[in-house]
């Protein structure tokens, strides 16, 4: 047991360090001038360091001049995606990352088979491959529940029922717009 626990802090700490790294890296710049996230311009931003020297900079050029990032994934797909899931327990949803994780359910029909859906937006157009969706099934068996093959069929319906209601979202927004 002590060796798992050992062998868990080690991985742990390897990929802190790497994440350390990696997040050093590319803070840096060469002082270039690069377009942002947001459509703007930010110059010469030589460390990850704000002038003062105290703060620490990862999304905006500094403190004075930072603007919100705008959600990078689709809102009609969220909204949808959402909408769709609205029979189901959440456990997580991160608008940001449009990442959008289900606790499992059972429907009551079947209470020995229960469902979790993880959905995730792609990006920021409405478009058909901008959406994937994981559907994940388990039955019970003897009071243990055990992984169970999920029907591909599911996993399409569920997405064209999102992709539908993401289309009768922008039509109802653009309709109220005119």
């Amino acid at each position: 047991m002590s060796g798992d626990v050992s062998r868990l802090f080690g991985a742990a700490s390897t990929l802190g360090a790497a994440f350390g790294a990696a997040l050093l890296l590319t803070s840096c710049t060469s002082g270039k001038t690069y377009e942002g996230v947001a459509g703007t311009v930010t110059e010469n931003r030589d460390t990850i360091f704000s002038d003062g020297g105290v703060g620490l900079t990862l999304f905006g050029a500094s403190k004075e001049n930072a603007v919100a990032a705008p959600v990078v994934v689709n809102a009609y797909l969220w909204r949808a995606s959402l909408d769709t899931l609205a029979f189901m327990p959440l456990a997580s949803a991160d608008p940001f990352g449009g990442v959008i994780i289900s606790e499992w359910y059972a429907p009551p029909e079947t209470p020995e088979e229960r469902f979790k859906v993880n959905v995730y937006i792609l990006g920021p157009t409405l478009r058909a491959d901008g959406l994937r969706i994981s559907i994940f099934r388990q039955t019970r068996s003897g009071g243990v529940w055990s992984d169970a093959p999920v029907n591909a069929e599911m996993t399409t319906e569920f997405e064209n029922a999102v992709l539908s209601r993401a289309r009768d979202l922008r039509l109802r927004a653009v309709a109220e717009k005119e």
